[in-house]
């Protein structure tokens, strides 16, 4: 943010609040500044001054809600953890509109797709990366198994699911995917 008044939280969050109901409500394409601001009862230049683009105030939208809706569980083993990771992850499938359409921008633009990338993506792969680290140290994982390859499995059939829409992405594929985990990972 620049020069200038400095944000109000207040005025923030309803924007925010404002972008997820507009895209629950038309869709990501159909997205507009004029649009977010009404609903927030903003002023559009507002909303330029502190987010140079529709994507950019989505983003920070998503930053917000998978920060509060999604946290790294400790349960003491990495089934447990595995299970309460995935089942809030897979619950969030209410979000395809915001994570297709922030998707499809990045994919058009390089410079949001590095933003993309590094303030949701990449925070979303540590949180697992984390408890995968812990299942490491507690040895439930055997020798040589990449941790990244695992994240990657992980968010190639989030993603692979929410792209094509060809199976559910609910609770049910998450434990399915634990299962199919624990059974690729665990020492014999």
């Amino acid at each position: 943010m620049g020069p200038g008044r400095p944000r109000s939280e207040k005025a923030r969050q309803a924007i925010l609040t404002a972008a997820l109901e507009e895209l629950e409500e038309h869709g990501y394409a159909a997205l507009t500044m004029q649009g977010i601001a009404a609903r927030a009862g903003a002023g559009k230049q507002t909303i330029y001054r502190w987010w140079p683009s529709k994507a950019d105030v989505v983003l920070d939208a998503l930053v917000d809600l998978a920060a509060a809706r999604i946290t790294v569980p400790d349960e003491g083993s990495l089934p447990a953890d595995l299970d309460a990771f995935l089942a809030a992850t897979f619950r969030e499938r209410g979000q395809r509109k915001i994570l297709v359409g922030l998707m499809a921008e990045a994919l058009l633009d390089p410079a949001f797709a590095a933003a993309f990338r590094e303030r949701f993506l990449f925070a979303r792969r540590a949180a697992l990366r984390e408890i995968l680290g812990r299942a490491v140290e507690r040895g439930e994982i055997a020798d040589g198994i990449d941790p990244e390859l695992l994240i990657d499995v992980v968010y190639g059939v989030v993603w692979y699911r929410l792209m094509i829409g060809h199976a559910p992405l609910d609770e049910a594929a998450g434990r399915e995917l634990t299962a199919l985990l624990l059974r690729a990972v665990t020492p014999r």
